[in-house]
This record gives structure tokens, sequence and C-alpha cells, in this order.
């Protein structure tokens, strides 16, 4: 190509596995042409340049499917395998709380039973629920507004990072099927889990 009146260069950003290769062209005036080929480790590329007046500053970038194919793969697979280790693994008996009462309608998708660790609580839905439809989980304020709150479904298990002393289960319109979860420990009380010596 034209090394006069185009300037080539080239520059990286990024380290290790996430570092890039910039090839920066710059034309020393507008209506001139030239070609350009790029090689690398995986094609050859050729290209045909043109400068414009009305372009200021064009980019051109390439994707490689199979690659990003390969990395969402790779990322599912450890979501899975983060999946698979069970959630009572990691949680500390002497924390449980299991002091809640769940009330209401009875679809099959009551929940078994509920209980935190003092900073999450933990809902177990049957075995098979996450085949139907899961509903969504409404915690209620001290006045009873019902508000979405964020959760996340792992296992079997919806898991809230807070705590609360009411929240609903809600499924369908008119009628709509309510499970209500509430706190059932009172001030003062101490129901955590404690182990018995013998």
């Amino acid at each position: 190509g034209d090394t006069v009146r185009w300037i080539v260069g080239d520059t990286a950003s990024g380290s290790g596995r996430a570092a890039r290769a910039h090839i920066l062209v710059k034309p020393v005036a507008a209506g001139l042409q030239t070609n350009l080929m790029i090689a690398t480790d995986r094609r050859t590329y050729h290209l045909e340049l043109e400068s414009t007046p009305a372009t200021y500053m064009a980019a051109l970038s390439w994707r490689y499917p199979q690659d990003e194919l390969a990395g969402l793969t790779a990322r599912n697979a450890n979501v899975a395998a983060q999946d698979a280790v069970p959630v009572e693994r990691g949680l500390s008996l002497e924390t449980l709380s299991f002091d809640y009462r769940i009330t209401g309608d009875r679809p099959d998708w009551t929940p078994v039973r509920v209980f935190d660790d003092g900073r999450q609580v933990f809902i177990q839905m049957p075995a098979g629920v996450a085949a139907s439809e899961m509903p969504p989980l409404f915690v209620l304020s001290s006045g009873g507004t019902a508000e979405l709150v964020n959760y996340r479904v792992r296992g079997p298990y919806y898991i809230v990072d807070r705590l609360f002393t009411a929240a609903e289960l809600r499924h369908g319109t008119k009628p709509q099927t309510v499970v209500r979860i509430s706190k059932t420990a009172r001030k003062g009380s101490n129901s955590r889990w404690k182990r018995v010596r013998p």
C-alpha cells in the first residue's frame, strides 16, 4: 500500500489473555486510496482503504464466534458447577433459624421449609418445581405493601439476600394463588438451632 500518504502503526491494550492488538491507519489527506494487508495468527485480512472528509474516525473489528461460544460454554459450566454444590454446604448449624410459618393456599409449589442464617433467607421448594412455573416472591412491608424482591434460584432454593418478617409467593390472576411466609420468632426469643451435648 501507499506508505507515504498513509501512516500505519500498531499498539496493544489489556494484558494476558485479555490483550488486544490495534492497527492504527491515518491518511494525510482526503480522497486517497490504498490497500492494507493484516496477517494474524488466525487469518489474513485484505482491506481497501479510502480517506474521506466526512469520516473522522472509522473503526473496524472482527469477531470469532467459535471463541465466544467456547467462552460462554466455560462460563456456563462454572455456573453449573457452583449450582451443583448443595446450598446447605457452608452454612453453620448454630446460626440457622427455622422460625417461619407457611400459610395460605397449598399449590404444588408450596415451600417445603424456610430458614435463615442471620443474613439470608432460604426458601426450599419441593422437588420438581423448577420444571413448572416458579412464582415471584414479594416481601411485605410493615404497612402490608408488597414489594418485588431480588432473589436467586439455586437448585430447589430461593435465596433472598436479606431478612424479612413476611413475604408472599404469588401466582396467576383472579383467582391468584398466594402462599404467605411469616417470621414467627418474637423479640427477645432465641430460637436459633442449638447443639445438644450428651
